[in-house]
């Protein structure tokens, strides 16, 4: 039986109300949007027209007022009071945007109950036209990287093979072969999003230097590495600013984050060190990883792809429950994660086999007097517990 991801109910929920905005499903790639729209579409009662964009010339604008028409004709044809109309890769057509907003406001003023789902990957190119363009006309449903619940239920995973592994549901038949499922990762996975989504969508002037930025950082998941040092080992020419704006990118598309020191004031935040933190455990093992069976009883190494993974599942849940991402350091001392929201507060400190408590969080309590200081594995809250939990209900 194919595995129903639970945001499906509210894909459901949203065809089925009348219609008031566009929908837009965005996520990054190979975490089942496609899929997870066709599962809706089998259950939705209405009558709906899918199309793809994907290998139409990107130079094509009028393709979306083709297909569009052709759903508007069917309609007609079949006497449909309403219908579903989705679009998959809508991002890969220029200017879709401007397209977009033009037909739906034909049929708003037509009073036409076509409701529109746009599906899209490239998180860049779906935000500048949906600020640009579609203002107060759109609904965004965030599709992350798959949880260990998720995954569980899916796959039978354990909560370490999760951690290890990450969340790509496409890679779950391959973790026997180690070999091989680097590989996909890597070739399937990584350089269709970069390449794709980051380079081709951005003012990338050094690709190279791009893609060597997101391995060593993928590699130094939940460590700290000044910009200084990270350019000393890339074999591309750049400089910090570059590599910082390159790093800005990468973020946004849900790869990679580098996270800023906690301080009370902007300018301290942005000179900090970044703290490297990948969005899905699997970029790190494909760069880092030797094999599980090894990696998981160094308790130092497991220790350090906990914490990548707690960074991973707070950063995933980030834009959905309204806070960021810190991390705060003070010579000797430091707390794994510092969570900000509305102006409060929230301290984390991640306790695995990798090191015992340090002095940080109660100094760090000392100093900015969090709402809440709390410690995530031992002698806190169990990480079962705690990857299965909203992150905004510890506010």
């Amino acid at each position: 039986m194919e595995y129903r991801r639970p945001i499906l109910s509210e894909v459901l929920d949203r065809m089925n109300e009348p219609r008031r905005f566009i929908q837009v499903l965005a996520g990054p790639r190979q975490v089942g949007k496609s899929t997870l729209m066709d599962q809706a579409l089998a259950d939705c009662p209405l009558p709906n027209y899918l199309f793809n964009a994907d290998g139409i010339d990107e130079d094509d604008t009028d393709w979306i007022r083709r297909v569009w028409e052709s759903a508007r004709s069917q309609m007609d044809t079949r006497q449909q009071s309403e219908a579903v109309l989705v679009i998959d890769e809508i991002q890969k057509i220029r200017n879709w945007s401007e397209i977009v907003k033009r037909e739906w406001d034909a049929d708003t003023r037509s009073r036409r109950k076509l409701k529109v789902f746009l599906l899209g990957s490239s998180r860049l190119m779906l935000r500048k036209g949906l600020t640009e363009s579609l203002a107060g006309r759109f609904e965004l449903i965030r599709l992350g990287h798959w949880t260990w619940q998720e995954m569980a239920d899916a796959f039978g995973w354990t909560l370490d093979e999760w951690i290890y592994y990450g969340g790509y549901p496409g890679t779950a038949t391959l973790v026997k072969d180690m070999r091989r499922w680097k590989k996909y990762v890597k070739e399937s996975l990584v350089t269709p999003a970069i390449e794709k989504d980051v380079i081709m969508t951005s003012n990338i002037y050094k690709p190279a230097l791009m893609k060597q930025l997101f391995e060593i950082g993928c590699s130094y998941s939940a460590e700290l590495l000044s910009l200084t040092k990270t350019l000393g080992q890339l074999q591309d020419a750049g400089n910090v600013t570059t590599i910082a704006s390159y790093l800005n990118i990468l973020d946004e598309c849900n790869l990679l984050a580098g996270l800023q020191k906690f301080a009370n004031d902007d300018a301290r935040r942005y000179k900090s060190v970044p703290k490297y933190e990948v969005y899905n455990n699997a970029l790190l093992t494909a760069y880092r990883g030797t094999v599980y069976e090894k990696d998981r009883i160094d308790t130092n190494v497991w220790g350090r792809w906990v914490e990548s993974a707690v960074g991973a599942y707070l950063l995933g849940g980030a834009e959905e429950g309204g806070y960021k991402v810190y991390y705060w350091h003070e010579r000797s001392d430091e707390v794994d994660f510092i969570l900000v929201r509305q102006g409060e507060v929230l301290a984390l400190e991640v306790k695995s086999g990798r090191r015992g408590m340090n002095s940080g969080l109660p100094d760090f309590c000392k100093r900015f007097s969090p709402k809440r200081a709390l410690v995530i594995g031992t002698d806190g809250i169990p990480f079962k517990d705690f990857f299965q939990m909203r992150i905004e209900d510890l506010f």
